[in-house]
């Protein structure tokens, strides 16, 4: 008999809170986006909900200009870089994932499988990739790349990259590293496959000079609402974090990515789509409402704006707050965050609201679901058990106290439900998700068309 479905959980660490004006809220903590004790006691209130994976999101970046809007709105700034901060984290606990971000169209792909490879040996199998191509011109100026590439361009880059990320983690078999200390013999030279790459983008001949991981290699996580993005994560993803903001459109990007898979010779269980949900919860109902109108009302009115012209991709700061965004105003497509993009537009043309009630109401792809434990759990449940995620990327706008709310108010009612585990029943975060162990392959040599 089929063992029993359980939901996956992940929630995005953002110490300051998620929500715009998370900082300024009095339960944050000055400084803990940059505090590694404070990391270590959310890690550890995660762990004890028994979550699969602690993620942190990243852009190698800081943003430079129209500093009046940024100054109050901490995007990605006086934050630790992931990987230095998941491997102190993968000391101070035990079960759960540590996931984090690196860009494909600013690092080099021998970078990136060291890294992470470094990071699964380290934690003992609990690492996890975020693939991205990064899509902020801000990244592109620190490396001398401004303007940004295309977008097919940055996901031609992508394919090729992960390709051969998962190549260096295939370096070594297995059994490859023998330790013979009578025969005087460190590893076995039969089992080392170097990397000869020929590409459109990288030109490789070398190998990883590190064993292969716990897990085979660190799982791959990637977030692409673009025929290119999903096309991406078909191919080479292991979880997809996805975005839609209705249970119908997750439904068809759920069945849209799983059916890709087949193309690629791979089986619909071999994914896990985590739907993102920012999450509010109160013991009442009312207490949820309050908890949520209470950031909306410390969000400054010049981050609003910054933070809706970020995703339309123009500058909105001449237009009257109170009247419609003009058509003129629209750019004919979007280069950066199509999903976010489309959900702009369509507020201005199909809703006809004003600058000011978009921002009030955009919250990049989704909407706050704010309640009771069984409203929550209701709606979780409802997306889970009715094919349109196989769990949740949870947003969690104040931080711990967002956390500790959805572990001591959530997780139980889940549990009760036979939703989701009650103790973890392995060790790697492979394990957690049900993904299985990939086999060594040793890589093929690639060659550029001609």
């Amino acid at each position: 008999m089929p063992a029993e479905r359980r939901m996956h959980l992940a929630f995005s660490a953002h110490l300051s809170g998620a929500h715009p004006a998370g900082w300024r809220h009095p339960s944050t903590e000055d400084g803990s986006d940059v505090s590694i004790a404070a990391y270590r006691r959310l890690a550890r209130i995660a762990e004890a909900g028994l979550f699969d994976l602690f993620f942190m999101a990243d852009t190698p970046a800081l943003r430079i200009d129209n500093l009046e809007s940024w100054s109050r709105f901490p995007l990605f700034t006086n934050v630790l870089e992931p990987l230095t901060a998941l491997s102190a984290l993968a000391g101070a606990t035990e079960h759960i994932g540590l996931g984090g971000t690196a860009t494909t169209s600013f690092n080099e792909p021998f970078n990136v499988a060291r890294q992470f490879a470094s990071l699964d040996h380290v934690s003992g199998g609990r690492a996890a990739w975020n693939v991205v191509t990064t899509a902020n011109n801000y990244a592109a100026g620190n490396f001398g790349h401004a303007p940004l590439a295309p977008h097919a361009e940055r996901y031609d880059r992508a394919r090729e990259f992960v390709a051969l990320v998962k190549k260096f983690w295939n370096t070594w078999e297995d059994d490859a590293f023998v330790y013979d200390r009578e025969a005087g013999r460190f590893y076995d030279p039969a089992k080392l496959h170097p990397v000869l790459h020929e590409g459109k983008h990288f030109q490789i001949k070398g190998g990883l000079n590190l064993e292969r991981t716990p897990q085979g290699h660190p799982v791959i996580i990637q977030a692409g609402a673009s025929d290119d993005g999903k096309a991406l994560a078909a191919e080479t993803a292991e979880v997809v974090f996805a975005s839609a903001n209705t249970l119908e459109k997750a439904q068809a990007y759920y069945s849209d990515v799983k059916g890709r898979m087949a193309a690629f010779g791979r089986e619909r269980d071999e994914l896990c789509v985590l739907a993102g949900m920012p999450v509010v919860v109160g013991e009442s109902e009312q207490e949820a409402e309050d908890k949520h109108q209470t950031l909306q009302a410390l969000l400054h009115p010049a981050v609003a704006r910054q933070r809706l012209g970020m995703d339309l991709e123009t500058d909105l700061s001449d237009l009257p707050y109170d009247e419609p965004i003009p058509e003129s105003r629209i750019p004919s497509k979007a280069n950066l965050h199509t999903a976010y993009f489309a959900e702009i537009v369509r507020m201005i043309r199909e809703e006809k609201l004003t600058l000011r009630q978009i921002a009030q109401r955009y919250e990049r792809g989704t909407r706050t679901l704010r309640g009771t434990p069984k409203h929550v759990a209701d709606r979780l449940e409802e997306w889970f058990t009715g094919g349109a995620c196989d769990g949740f990327m949870l947003i969690l706008h104040l931080q711990p106290a967002g956390l500790e709310d959805f572990v001591r108010l959530v997780v139980p009612e889940l549990q009760r439900r036979h939703l989701f585990r009650t103790e973890y029943t392995g060790r790697t975060l492979r394990d957690h998700l049900g993904l299985r162990r990939p086999p060594f392959r040793a890589p093929s040599l690639a060659k550029a068309a001609e």
